[in-house]
């Protein structure tokens, strides 16, 4: 990225937030496209995908989380939701449907920065390692040996296998299940990992951590219903069993 302004569609359909926010991360140096619809910002993303996007969840016909389950199907950018909507029930379902990080309204713009800066940072880093030296660069690690399918994590390809098949881990669950395997049959606590995985611990909520895993289970496990590679340890956080 360095020399090149990031590539930022931010996707708000009420113009008093979206345009002081467009020239606030402008500011900060970022090339930001609008997107007023859902539908249009989906037209965007296929025609000249962003770095990084901003939805908002409420849109009108098609509102942000359809927005983010389409994107998600055809793209692993990072998706942060800017959203009054701070109900438990709507950050775990926007989280589920695939966006990497939640900011409430109202928020400070240096807010938004600092967690797109770490987006950033991450997908900076995401060509091979875990960001944070968590995983031995080129090494392979067998996390389950089932002898059909073996689950193969290699962090310099950034690639993880469920046998020939590449699963299709988003950069988040994949930093995720980096951190658990550098710390195999260690507890890491949710704030650890915020830590660790989205680099904004301060501004971080653990709900973040506890989707993402579920997320990241119905990928990796055999059973995602009954796991047994990353397991909960109650009141503690999570931890890594290779199988």
């Amino acid at each position: 990225m360095s020399g090149v302004s990031p590539r930022l569609l931010l996707v708000e359909d009420d113009d008093h937030i979206r345009m002081p926010l467009r020239w606030a991360l402008e500011d900060e140096g970022y090339e930001v496209a609008e997107a007023a619809s859902g539908e249009d910002a989906c037209r965007q993303v296929d025609e000249t995908p962003p770095d990084l996007m901003l939805v908002d969840l409420m849109l009108g016909a098609m509102d942000g989380f359809q927005v983010i389950r389409q994107v998600r199907r055809h793209h692993d950018l990072p998706i942060v939701v800017v959203s009054a909507r701070a109900d438990t029930h709507d950050i775990v379902a926007a989280l589920e449907a695939g966006a990497d990080d939640y900011v409430t309204k109202p928020f400070q713009v240096k807010e938004i920065t600092a967690r797109l800066r770490a987006l950033r940072r991450r997908a900076g880093g995401s060509s091979g390692a875990a960001g944070s030296g968590a995983v031995e660069r080129g090494t392979e690690l067998v996390l389950d040996p089932d002898p059909a399918a073996p689950l193969v994590l290699r962090p310099e390809r950034g690639t993880v296998h469920r046998g020939e098949e590449q699963l299709p881990l988003t950069l988040t669950e994949f930093r995720l299940l980096c951190e658990l395997a550098a710390s195999a049959g260690r507890v890491m606590s949710r704030q650890a990992l915020l830590e660790r995985v989205w680099e904004h611990g301060f501004f971080g909520d653990e709900r973040l951590v506890d989707v993402h895993v579920r997320r990241l289970r119905t990928k990796v496990e055999r059973d995602p219903s009954a796991p047994n590679l990353v397991v909960t340890v109650r009141g503690l956080g999570y931890r890594l069993d290779p199988l």
